[in-house]
């Protein structure tokens, strides 16, 4: 009995401590979100700021050249994406116009095939797709609203990127001051293998998105779709998150196409889409990330659940680091080695990256 009584009060505890964590994760969410996104655009960084450092520059320049580089790049993207999406809204009133006129055409169509007269569910579906583009002005004010305190959060990133990158000597020791000598070589472990997976997870997505970038424009500008380079990098940026972004991404150039004026171009996105999906899958994702996080994809699915249940979009973008993170901390702690375990996607790939991460830091202490 005493030994129950022991189970369910470390139970109790448990939860107690994950409903205290997660409440902490809503309430603290506009100030921890832009805390752990400019960690993770440091690790992405940091290769090229450290590359500067290595070719004689001192901290302050290197890192501050490598923002400004970040800076440029984002900017750039941003460029094009805007110059765009100024001639979408203009267009915006003629793209309401044909979403009617398509939606009659379809209408007729059914009648024909089936010989029943749909004329009530023809004004009801009308009607709707009216509402829709009629409350387009206050659902883009939203969003306006939204994007607006995201870009003033955005702001602030290379604020953080910088001082994460100038004291990460100090952080470092930190963590080992924390550790105790104890624990200072697993601590050393885990802060390397950490980074690693890290730098090669977020550095591969920013890659792979880039190229995509330019897949899905030139494809959607082969297929003959307006807009092909807005909804080619938009449709790039939502493989930030895993599994849903390529759904989504898909999604927005395939309903743009069904009420254009060619809404058979609509069978070209869904085939190109199709192809680059298994380009991503098979090709690009694992070359370039080379399955670096490697959760299985189920504990994926759910993390980018949970992620957007808790911070939203930057939560789904950034739910599966983490949890990558959280699980190289499970591997070193023998009561947590279970959780890491049933995460893990193939636990003999996992454990031969971590021991090749263990050379190499080795080797990088005896050099």
């Amino acid at each position: 009995m005493k030994r129950d009584n022991s189970f369910l009060y470390r139970v109790t505890v448990i939860l107690l401590l994950i409903s205290l964590s997660l409440g902490l994760l809503v309430v603290a969410r506009d100030f921890l979100y832009p805390i752990c996104l400019g960690m993770l655009f440091s690790f992405l960084i940091y290769p090229f700021a450290r590359l500067l450092e290595k070719a004689g520059l001192p901290r302050v320049p290197a890192t501050l050249l490598s923002i400004i580089s970040g800076i440029l790049i984002f900017a750039a993207g941003m460029f094009l994406l805007y110059k765009q999406a100024i001639v979408f809204v203009e267009d915006f009133p003629k793209l309401k116009h044909q979403a009617l006129v398509n939606i009659n055409h379809l209408q007729l169509q059914i009648d024909e095939l089936t010989g029943v007269s749909g004329e009530p569910q023809r004004w009801w579906l009308r009607d709707k797709v009216a509402a829709i583009f009629n409350n387009s002005g206050n659902m883009m004010e939203t969003v306006f609203n939204a994007t607006t305190g995201t870009v003033v959060k955005m702001g602030l990133q290379p604020v953080f990127i910088f001082f994460m990158l100038y004291y990460r000597d100090r952080f470092r020791k930190f963590m080992f001051l924390v550790a105790g000598k104890k624990h200072k070589y697993k601590m050393g472990k885990i802060l390397l293998e950490v980074s690693e997976i890290t730098k090669s997870y977020i550095g591969g997505v920013f890659i792979v998105v880039t190229i995509l970038c330019f897949l899905n424009s030139i494809g959607l500008m082969i297929i003959g779709v307006e807009y092909a380079i807005m909804f080619g990098i938009l449709s790039a940026v939502m493989n930030f998150i895993p599994y849903f972004g390529t759904l989504i991404g898909a999604a927005i150039p395939l309903a743009y196409t069904l009420v254009s004026d060619e809404p058979g171009n609509a069978i070209g996105v869904i085939i190109l889409f199709i192809i680059i999906q298994f380009l991503e899958n098979n090709i690009l994702t694992p070359g370039i990330t080379g399955g670096r996080v490697a959760i299985n994809p189920l504990f994926t699915i759910l993390v980018i659940i949970a992620g957007g249940m808790i911070w939203g979009v930057p939560g789904m973008f950034m739910s599966v680091p983490f949890a990558g993170m959280f699980k190289v901390v499970c591997y070193h702690y023998k009561s947590l080695r279970p959780l890491a375990f049933v995460m893990s996607k193939n636990k003999g790939a996992d454990l031969g990256r971590r021991m090749q991460m263990l050379k190499n830091w080795i080797k990088r202490k005896a050099d």
